[in-house]
């Protein structure tokens, strides 16, 4: 399955799937290109150096995001894309991108929704006195960080901690998950019902009945 990441900024995200994607740990999932709002941004220059083709779109040049999602869909389609990461991608994306490509496009978030969506969820986090926090990868719906849940990981929350100190220690978990759900997306072992998903350890043609599809269920993502 041909990988299209969007991202904004450092990239740490898409740096894991690229470190995974060339020790051929991310196959069925293959990375073919990578795309940026903001020109210069280091995603860009990671992906550059892993001979990743890279593409800049300024949503400021655009009247709407509307035509900015269309611009979008255009240049992934180019390259044959499948599945769409964002990796720290900046932009809410309307029903014209996420209509071209439905349940093909995932997120990962740094906290464990459905609490704290949105910007600063290590902030809100430790703001809140959550004993608990994490990351979690979901598919992409309309809303802020509200479409369903494929996978979490959860970090403790220790009394020592900061803002940056918490934020470094769900990364890590971060750079873990999101390769892993890549690799299952690509496997067909991730099944959608409603909101509610399940990952399989079979590909989904090999799991159609019911007591085959419960049989199969995994507790969490297997790392890669």
């Amino acid at each position: 399955m041909k990988v299209g990441v969007l991202a904004s900024g450092s990239g740490t995200n898409l740096q894991s799937l690229i470190d995974t994607w060339q020790r051929g740990a991310l196959a069925p999932a293959d990375l073919v290109v990578v795309g940026a709002n903001v020109q210069g941004c280091l995603a860009l220059e990671r992906a550059g150096k892993a001979g990743l083709a890279t593409f800049v779109l300024s949503h400021k040049a655009f009247a709407s995001r509307e035509d900015f999602d269309r611009a979008l869909v255009a240049e992934l389609r180019s390259h044959g894309v499948e599945l769409i990461v964002l990796a720290g991608f900046m932009r809410v994306l309307t029903p014209v991108f996420l209509g071209e490509f439905p349940q093909r496009v995932i997120n990962i978030h740094p906290a464990l929704l459905p609490a704290f969506p949105g910007t600063h969820g290590q902030k809100q986090a430790l703001d809140y006195g959550v004993k608990l926090a994490g990351c979690t990868v979901h598919f992409v719906d309309a809303g802020t960080d509200t479409g369903p849940i494929i996978a979490q990981a959860a970090v403790p929350v220790l009394p020592e901690d900061d803002e940056d100190s918490l934020r470094q220690r769900i990364l890590t978990e971060e750079h873990k998950l999101l390769p892993a759900v890549v690799r299952a997306v690509a496997a067909g072992q991730v099944v959608v019902t409603g909101r509610h998903v399940d990952v399989i350890r079979e590909a989904q043609s090999d799991a159609k009945s019911p007591t085959k599809l419960a049989e199969a269920r995994l507790r969490s993502i297997d790392p890669v």
